[in-house]
């Protein structure tokens, strides 16, 4: 297949749970990962750490996730391991190609993340007008930036 973009690596990896502090403990306090910041909103029902395993263009994002309600979607907190989040080359030309493939994609479109960057989701679900998916694992796709892409070339 003449694929448009490139998958670089993985970018982040998110966990999600009740109390995102018992997370911090584990990862932060346990594992030795560096924290890095904090995200926080209301529209995607999110209250989270930002941790950070390695260095420079290489490093991996650890994000660790706990619902502002409970009760509300998304439930960032289910399952646990929410989404991996992979590096791309070109996000808008692997959107465009995807959708054209009938991947299906969470609403919201091409828009900025936690990180600053700009990202979009694969729905884990097909439906009758999109049928491929990620087939059960929710899939951030995120726009790398001149030295993360640099770095994947070497």
């Amino acid at each position: 297949m003449d694929r448009p973009f490139k998958v670089l690596g993985i970018q982040q990896v998110a966990i999600g749970g009740d109390d995102k502090s018992k997370l911090k403990n584990f990862w932060i306090d346990i594992m030795g990962l560096s924290m890095v910041g904090n995200f926080r909103s209301e529209k995607e029902n999110v209250d989270e750490d930002i941790a950070r395993i390695g260095e420079g263009p290489y490093s991996v994002e650890v994000d660790l996730m706990q619902p502002i309600d409970p009760n509300k979607s998304p439930k960032v907190h289910e399952p646990k391991l929410n989404h991996i989040g992979l590096w791309i080359d070109d996000l808008e030309a692997c959107v465009k190609w995807l959708t054209e493939k009938k991947v299906r994609f969470t609403p919201g479109g091409i828009r900025k993340g936690a990180g600053g960057y700009d990202v979009c989701f694969i729905h884990p679900k097909g439906n009758d007008e999109f049928s491929f998916s990620s087939e059960g694992v929710l899939v951030e796709l995120v726009q790398a930036p001149e030295e993360v892409i640099k770095a994947f070339k070497k």
